[in-house]
């Protein structure tokens, strides 16, 4: 564990390197880019958990991360002063619950909190991740897969086709999200800093959170279903258990990402919600290794800010399809872990 504290003392170190660089360079523009890398970082990280230990494919986080971005858009946007005279929003105004604002057209808007749509939004990923996951998770392989990237098809049919999430347009308008006095997750120039701090930290505990919990038990019995379910089970490690567990988990990680990009960004697409992102994480976790959290998190953050930058053009999703195919092929234990001769060896082999 000691080396694990280590690699997040060297890791915050670097983050924060990158702002002073970036700053010093005039070139801070890149703190947004940095940002929502971070927000999807996130959701590769609960992938290496779900993939690299408890050895479940799932072709469906981009759902997760769907549904906890649209929930709290909605909840934060719909207006409710039509219904202001019912007992529920009485109820909810009395309780805090409610927040009056104008929207971008000087309209007066009575919508929840954002507390309470990114809350919600985590409490609807976690019951749906376990609903599903009581049934699918008893697939395997290949299976597993194309049940995962069903879910993921339905959650991204339903947004782009349901009114209140605005169809192909979306949700704007997103308010920010105010954590405390003075802070708040958005897009605002004069707060691009704070909230590359904001994700950052929320990086940090979850790779913190995620090392402690693969030294823990619970990471060794992971490890055990991993290497020989089968084996796992008869040694008294209760897999479905443990597997539905750590669906349920990544799947909150993702949706809380997606919360606290969506109100950075101030809107959501159903784009996030497509199956190609969804092959996006799965090969950023191929390229940084199935069960290394360094590796994943490198890769991400590399990966993630080159296409959101543009580099890769109009190529973006092939350029990350290319990824996934060339890494199963010859470098299945990831590129961080490649041995420059042994690669050369397997590509020479395949041709």
């Amino acid at each position: 564990m000691k080396g694990e504290r280590i690699k997040i003392g060297l890791l915050c170190l670097l983050l924060v390197l990158i702002d002073l660089i970036t700053t010093s360079v005039a070139r801070t523009y890149y703190l947004t880019q940095l940002t929502m890398s971070l927000y999807y970082t996130l959701v590769v990280l609960g992938l290496v958990l779900l993939m690299g230990y408890a050895g479940q494919i799932s072709l469906g986080h981009a759902g997760f991360f769907a549904i906890g971005g649209y929930t709290t858009a909605v909840l934060s946007t719909y207006n409710l002063l039509k219904y202001k005279d019912s007992a529920v929003v009485k109820v909810s105004s009395e309780l805090g619950l409610l927040t009056l604002r104008e929207n971008l057209y000087g309209e007066q808007i009575l919508s929840f909190h954002p507390w309470i749509g990114v809350l919600l939004s985590l409490v609807i990923a976690a019951t749906v991740a376990y609903l599903i996951g009581i049934p699918v998770l008893k697939l395997k392989g290949h299976y597993l897969a194309m049940a995962t990237l069903g879910f993921g098809i339905i959650v991204y049919r339903i947004v782009l086709g349901t009114p209140i999430f605005g169809e192909a347009d979306g949700v704007s308008d997103v308010p920010p999200f105010v954590i405390l006095p003075g802070l708040s997750i958005s897009g605002q120039m004069d707060e691009r800093r704070a909230n590359y701090y904001i994700a950052s930290l929320l990086v940090v505990v979850v790779v913190y959170l995620m090392t402690n919990l693969i030294n823990s038990r619970v990471g060794r019995a992971l490890r055990a279903i991993h290497g020989a379910e089968d084996a796992a089970e008869s040694a008294g490690v209760d897999t479905a258990e443990y597997k539905l567990k750590v669906f349920v988990m990544s799947a909150v990680i993702a949706a809380l990402a997606g919360a606290f990009l969506t109100h950075f960004n101030g809107g959501i697409g159903p784009s996030e919600a497509s199956v190609m992102k969804s092959v996006r994480y799965v090969a950023i976790v191929a390229a940084g290794g199935m069960a290394s959290i360094w590796g994943g998190l490198t890769m991400a953050m590399l990966l993630n800010f080159l296409s959101l930058r543009g580099y890769f053009g109009q190529y973006d999703d092939a350029v990350f399809g290319a990824v996934l195919i060339l890494i199963m092929l010859f470098a299945p234990e990831g590129l961080l872990r490649v041995n420059p001769a042994g690669l050369l060896k397997n590509i020479f082999k395949r041709s």
